[in-house]
C-alpha cells in the first residue's frame, strides 16, 4: 500500500512540476542564453548516437517488409510500408530513448548535482525560481532538439532501408521511391513531430523531477539517474500507445 501511496504522490508532485513550468515559461525574463545552451549541450550528445541507431533501425524494417512483402506478392508496397513503419514509430521512439537516455540523464545528474551542492536552496532563499532560471530552458529545449532529431531520424532511417532494399534486396529504386504516396500521407510525419515533441517533453519533466528531489548525496545522484531513465522509458512507450490508438481511430487511413 505504500508503495501505491508513493507512487501516487510522485504521480501528483511531478504534474505540479508540469504545471509550473507551463506557468514559467511565460515570465519574464525568459533564459534564452541558457535556452541555447541546453539546446546545443542536448543536440551534442544526441545526435551522432541517434544517426547510429537510425541506421540499422531503418535497415531491419526494410528487411523485415522486403521478405514480407515478397511471400504476400506486394514488392511494390516495400517503399510505403517501410516509410510508414519508420516515421511513425521507429523515428519517434528512437529519438525519445537517446533523448531520454543521453539528455535526460545529464539533465537530471546536473540538477541533482546542484541539490546536494544547496545550490537550489540558495537559489530559493534568493527569491530566484529553479524552475524558471533551470527547469524551464531544458525542458524546451529537451523539446525543440527532439522534434529536429526526429526528422533527422526519419530521413536517415528511410536512406538507410532505400539502401539495404536497392542494393543488399535487389529491390528496384524506382519502386521504392514511387511508393511513398501510396500508403502514407503528410499527417503521419505531423504526428511522428508532435511524438517528438511530446516525448521531450515528458523526458525532461521527468530528469528535472527527479534531480531536484535527489537526496543523499552523489549515491543518491545516481540512483535519481538510474530512477529517471527507467521511469521516462515506461511512460515514453505507454504514452506511444496512447497516441497511435487515438490516431487511428482519429485520422482516416489511406488505401491504396
Amino acid at each position: 500500500m505504500s508503495v501505491v501511496t508513493g507512487a501516487l504522490q510522485q504521480t501528483g508532485s511531478m504534474f505540479a512540476l508540469f504545471l509550473d513550468t507551463i506557468r514559467m515559461i511565460f515570465k519574464r525574463p525568459f533564459q534564452w542564453r541558457e535556452l541555447i545552451n541546453q539546446a546545443w549541450f542536448i543536440a551534442g550528445v544526441c545526435i551522432v548516437p541517434t544517426m547510429l541507431v537510425s541506421i540499422p533501425f531503418g535497415m531491419v524494417i526494410s528487411l523485415q517488409v522486403g521478405n514480407l512483402s515478397r511471400q504476400l506478392g506486394a514488392q511494390s508496397y516495400v517503399g510505403s510500408a517501410s516509410v510508414l513503419a519508420i516515421v511513425r514509430e521507429a523515428a519517434p521512439v528512437a529519438t525519445a530513448l537517446l533523448i531520454a537516455g543521453a539528455g535526460g540523464s545529464a539533465i537530471c545528474a546536473d540538477l541533482g548535482s546542484r541539490r546536494i551542492r544547496d545550490e537550489i536552496d540558495a537559489m530559493e532563499v534568493l527569491a530566484v525560481s529553479p524552475i524558471q532560471r533551470l527547469v524551464v530552458p531544458r525542458v524546451l529545449a529537451a523539446m525543440i532538439v527532439a522534434f529536429f532529431l526526429n526528422g533527422l531520424v526519419s530521413f536517415v532511417g528511410i536512406a538507410g532501408g532505400y539502401f539495404f532494399n536497392v542494393i543488399v534486396q535487389n529491390g528496384t529504386p524506382g519502386a521504392y521511391l514511387a511508393s511513398f504516396g501510396t500508403l502514407s500521407q503528410t499527417m503521419d510525419l505531423w504526428v511522428s513531430e508532435g511524438k517528438a515533441l511530446i516525448f521531450g517533453l515528458i523526458a525532461a519533466l521527468v530528469a528535472a523531477y527527479k534531480g531536484l528531489n535527489a537526496k543523499g548525496g552523489p549515491k543518491g545522484v545516481g540512483d535519481a539517474v538510474n530512477q529517471s531513465v527507467v521511469i521516462t522509458f515506461m511512460l515514453l512507450f505507454l504514452v506511444n500507445f496512447v497516441i497511435t490508438t487515438l490516431y487511428f481511430q482519429l485520422v482516416p487511413q489511406k488505401f491504396s
